[in-house]
């Protein structure tokens, strides 16, 4: 599975090999679902859980890929710092390689320059720096739902309303990291990308979540667009010209979502180019993209990516063509009050 792994997992594809890969990855599955359940079952019984001595909150999600969690850990990081604690970043550092950050790093510091990120395949270790070397009152701790380790004190599930389950299976069959039981161990979940699907669809996701756990306070928030950003740090705003045609790259876990976002900002994709999720942008990869973007030959007036691929690509031109980054910020639509509510408990 490359390109076309979500039509194949999503059963989009319905041709003879798609069917036999989906047969073989729902058996491989259950094998996975094993591992999670002997894993979940040790960490339940509180085996190996370290407590850093500051509060801990994780921001995590249930699928693989992404769900919108880099906004909202901007937004719970600023909401902190506005009540005037000392807030640390710590995460696995996924996809960075032999580098010292991930693109992730790289945004959020760019978002976030007053708060510390701390990058450890080790949480625990990663939370001992952020306390003892920098001071840390508390802790985010990105993407933390399945790294059970260190023991948090406010559990926060996000939900990405355009595919919110995973395509109904685990790994490898689908994009379930867990079962969907788990959401029990969330504190407060959030449904991201509301704005993206009907009011229908989030009333579904929302009986699907209660389905499974009946008092879990459940927050909506819609990804907006802030505005057009170009190499290194000049913020334009966002011209609503009607069907603006562009090009679109991103190398990111969702990148469906990424076009809509796109075409609500009245914007007309050409033609566009999707990398596997933390791409490093080789110099191979940036020379293809240099030849990709010379065929359009004046056919677009820009190509748009995420701000996670700008902060790789550190460029405002490709191929001659000009090169911006859409900024998204986070909106609270629904049950802001329950988030300030459960965040007051820190200051």
């Amino acid at each position: 599975m490359s390109w076309d792994y979500r039509a194949v997992l999503s059963g989009k594809r319905k041709d003879p090999l798609a069917i036999a890969m989906r047969g073989g990855l729902r058996f491989a599955s259950w094998f996975y679902r094993g591992g999670i359940a002997f894993r979940n079952h040790r960490y339940d019984r509180g085996n190996d859980v370290h407590d850093c001595g500051v509060p801990v909150i994780s921001v995590g999600n249930l699928t693989t890929g992404g769900t919108g969690k880099t906004p909202i850990v901007c937004y719970l990081a600023k909401q902190l710092r506005l009540g005037g604690l000392r807030v640390a970043l710590v995460s696995r550092g996924y996809g960075r390689g032999t580098a010292d950050s991930n693109d992730e790093a790289m945004e959020l510091h760019e978002r976030l320059p007053d708060v510390p990120h701390v990058q450890d395949p080790d949480r625990v270790e990663a939370a001992r720096i952020a306390v003892e070397e920098l001071g840390a009152e508390v802790i985010l701790m990105d993407d933390g739902m399945q790294h059970r380790r260190l023991h948090r004190d406010l559990n926060i599930v996000v939900i990405d309303a355009t595919c919110p389950f995973g395509f109904g299976y685990l790994l490898p069959r689908g994009l379930l990291r867990e079962p969907i039981s788990e959401l029990r161990r969330a504190d407060l979940c959030i449904l991201s990308r509301c704005d993206a699907v009907e009011n229908s669809t989030v009333d579904l996701i929302r009986q699907q979540i209660h389905d499974v756990t009946s008092d879990l306070p459940i927050v909506h928030s819609s990804h907006r667009p802030s505005g057009l950003l170009e190499y290194p740090d000049h913020i334009t705003a966002i011209e609503r010209e009607p069907e603006m045609p562009v090009a679109v790259l991103t190398a990111i876990g969702n990148p469906e979502a990424f076009e809509h976002t796109v075409d609500d900002c009245g914007m007309r994709i050409i033609d566009s180019r999707h990398l596997p999720d933390h791409d490093p942008y080789s110099p191979e990869t940036v020379r293809s993209l240099i030849q990709w973007a010379q065929q359009f030959d004046g056919q677009v007036d820009r190509i748009v990516c995420t701000h996670k691929d700008l902060v790789k690509l550190r460029t405002d031109r490709l191929g001659g063509v000009p090169l911006r980054a859409i900024q998204i910020e986070l909106e609270m639509t629904a049950g802001s009050d329950l988030l300030d509510s459960v965040l007051s408990q820190f200051n």
